[in-house]
């Protein structure tokens, strides 16, 4: 079964605006040339400005230390490809009004596919993070097949509800899915040997061949929900931290030095493999704080979509949370004591009451453990709901191919 949805507003340019061939947008690596060092200082200008917001000149000279002369040039060029647009001027205590420069919505477009336990997401976004059209893809267990198959048949679908005219500037497609899917057959209740075919699987390629000269790539789906959080943080985010996504899974995500970290294997944040104490042993946080251990304790499945309200306010719902909390507690913990982190951001596939319930909870027993030697750490609720890690899936490429820094995002395909 397939449910679409269309997302309304976001900002409109005229036609006209946008005709030009993306393909003038240049190369925005980075390099040790004359061109990569252009290329490094644009990209370093758009990832201020997607970080802390519309800024001016001054203000972008003050914070990369480039002079005003260069860092005018770099402006004058973004706005030229189309990749920033002036806001109306804002007038000082002196001199002259100064422009704040923010980046355009429809500069470029990306793709993301969340493949998950029981359904498949596929989110159109602009440059921004925006959702501008979705479509979801029901169904008991993930097959690569079908997911191909439906890649094929909607990818085209989201890209028309755009302009003619924007249409050509899509800049990838990113996948957000868990590692090593063909180990998951027993939780995901699939007939056994039926997700093997996941195990050399080419995802990326494959979709790459459905809409050629599109690049694909892919990521672990808790490093893509981190991005998603990462950007909706904005700049009162902490440089370090790190994310736990609550889903069928329980995936994370690790921010070192205000960038991504994904890891040697693009894998990095696994917190659901974490082993954490309990009644019955150690065992993995997965099997602890996850909505497959939610589903095990109400002895039913959650419904689609959270459509049964009750549902989350069961006695089940309780015995959960006084399960799960003490164990994303001591997973953070056990994190904090590795890695310097000043937050823990915790989002999950539910509704916000709950996730509040959660991050309070998680709080709780975080403080009743021996944390003495630990920097204090802040847990905070996530600022992007169940869309996360659709969202983060498409936002990937658009960082991969427009921030600072290349290549710490995504998992390599061979």
């Amino acid at each position: 079964m397939t449910h679409r949805k269309r997302a309304e507003g976001s900002d409109r340019l005229q036609d006209d605006d946008l005709r030009d061939d993306p393909s003038s947008l240049g190369d925005m690596g980075g390099g040790a040339n004359q061109t990569g060092a252009r290329a490094y200082n644009d990209r370093l200008v758009l990832s201020l400005i997607r970080r802390e917001g519309a800024s001016s000149k001054a203000e972008l000279a003050r914070r990369t230390g480039l002079s005003p002369q260069t860092l005018g040039l770099i402006v004058r060029r973004l706005q030229k490809e189309k990749l920033l647009l002036a806001e109306q001027p804002v007038k000082g205590k002196g001199g002259q009004p100064s422009v704040p420069y923010r980046l355009n919505p429809e500069a470029i477009f990306a793709l993301g596919l969340k493949i998950g336990r029981r359904s498949a997401d596929l989110t159109l976004c602009d440059f921004v993070g925006q959702v501008k059209a979705r479509v979801t893809k029901r169904y008991r267990y993930p097959l690569p097949e079908e997911i191909v198959a439906f890649y094929g048949a909607e990818a085209p679908a989201l890209l028309a509800t755009l302009p003619a005219t924007r249409r050509s500037r899509l800049c990838g497609t990113g996948i957000a899915m868990p590692f090593d899917l063909w180990s998951w057959g027993d939780a995901l209740d699939a007939p056994a040997g039926s997700l093997e075919a996941w195990r050399d699987f080419p995802i990326a390629e494959r979709l790459s061949d459905t809409m050629p000269g599109t690049p694909v790539a892919l990521s672990n789906d808790g490093t893509a929900a981190c991005a998603a959080e990462f950007l909706a943080g904005g700049p009162s985010a902490p440089p370090d931290f790190f994310t736990l996504f609550v889903g069928w899974f329980v995936g994370g995500g690790i921010v070192l030095d205000g960038k991504l970290h994904s890891g040697r294997q693009g894998n990095a944040g696994a917190l659901g493999s974490m082993l954490v104490s309990g009644p019955d042993g150690p065992r993995p946080l997965l099997q602890r704080a996850s909505l497959m251990r939610l589903e095990q304790i109400a002895g039913r499945e959650i419904p689609v979509e959270g459509a049964d309200a009750a549902y989350w306010e069961s006695a089940a719902v309780d015995r959960w949370l006084d399960e799960a909390a003490p164990a994303i507690a001591q997973s953070a913990a056990n994190a904090a004591a590795v890695i310097d982190f000043a937050a823990l951001r915790i989002d999950g596939a539910m509704p916000p009451a709950l996730r509040r319930r959660l991050v309070n909870a998680t709080r709780a027993a975080y403080g009743r453990l021996d944390t003495r030697g630990l920097s204090p750490l802040a847990i905070d609720e996530g600022h992007v709901g169940p869309d996360a890690r659709g969202v983060g899936a498409a936002i990937l490429p658009i960082l991969e191919g427009f921030s600072r820094d290349r290549g710490v995002l995504l998992k390599p395909v061979a």
